[in-house]
């Protein structure tokens, strides 16, 4: 809406300086000015109807892209860590929690250590067990033992860098300047979506709440087209 007032004030200035001159030159003038004052009526209105219908037709593929989108997934959930292990899992228990309570199916979990070929052995057994999305957590940092990115990035047939964009602008809303430390990030691979979330309890649901359950069943769907 500021954005339209914007531009109807800024007409409506022109419009009225251009009034002022027709008062120089009333004779000859007059004419010109009323067609052209009618010819802005019509273009306004016109791009108006235009922006309206877009907005709906957006709305629409939307809705279209949400209706054919499969409801339930099936998950796995891979926690990459030195220091945990299942009894203090927090987080990979917050993703496992709140996939199930949106309806997905959890295929299984584990706890691996912060190293490649454990990451690479967690992703197989997911994959394995049937998981069209594999959510791993920890590793994501700017540490010496973190690898999950890397390990991951190395296998993405196709990178999705708005995932990692999207949660650190809403990470920074959050915590402010410490939110650039994450690099989280999202892919897929061999027909499975894989996300690479930080550690923490707080960074996991802003993640799974705000950008992975909204969308996981559209993405699942884009990777069988």
């Amino acid at each position: 809406m500021g954005h339209d007032g914007h531009d109807h004030d800024h007409d409506h200035g022109h419009g009225h300086g251009h009034h002022h001159g027709h008062s120089h030159d009333h004779g000859h003038g007059h004419s010109h000015d009323h067609d052209h004052s009618h010819g802005h009526d019509h273009d306004h209105s016109h791009g108006h109807d235009h922006d309206h219908g877009h907005s709906h037709e957006g709305s629409a593929v939307a809705a279209e892209h949400k209706s054919r989108a499969p409801v339930h997934v099936s998950a796995y959930v891979v926690t990459c860590s030195d220091s945990r292990d299942e009894a203090h899992d927090g987080s990979g228990k917050d993703l496992r929690e709140g996939l199930a309570a949106a309806g997905h199916t959890v295929a299984g979990h584990t706890v691996v250590k912060d190293d490649p070929e454990a990451i690479r052995g967690a992703l197989a057994q997911a994959q394995a067990a049937g998981a069209r999305a594999v959510l791993f957590t920890g590793g994501t940092g700017i540490g010496r033992r973190d690898c999950t990115v890397e390990t991951l990035r190395a296998l993405f047939e196709k990178e999705l860098p708005g995932f990692g964009e999207l949660f650190r602008m809403l990470s920074y809303q959050r915590i402010g300047s410490p939110a650039m430390m994450s690099r989280a990030t999202a892919g897929t691979y061999q027909g499975m979506i894989l996300f690479a979330l930080p550690g923490s309890p707080q960074a996991v649901r802003l993640a799974l709440d705000a950008l992975i359950l909204p969308e996981l069943g559209h993405a699942v769907r884009e990777l069988t087209r």
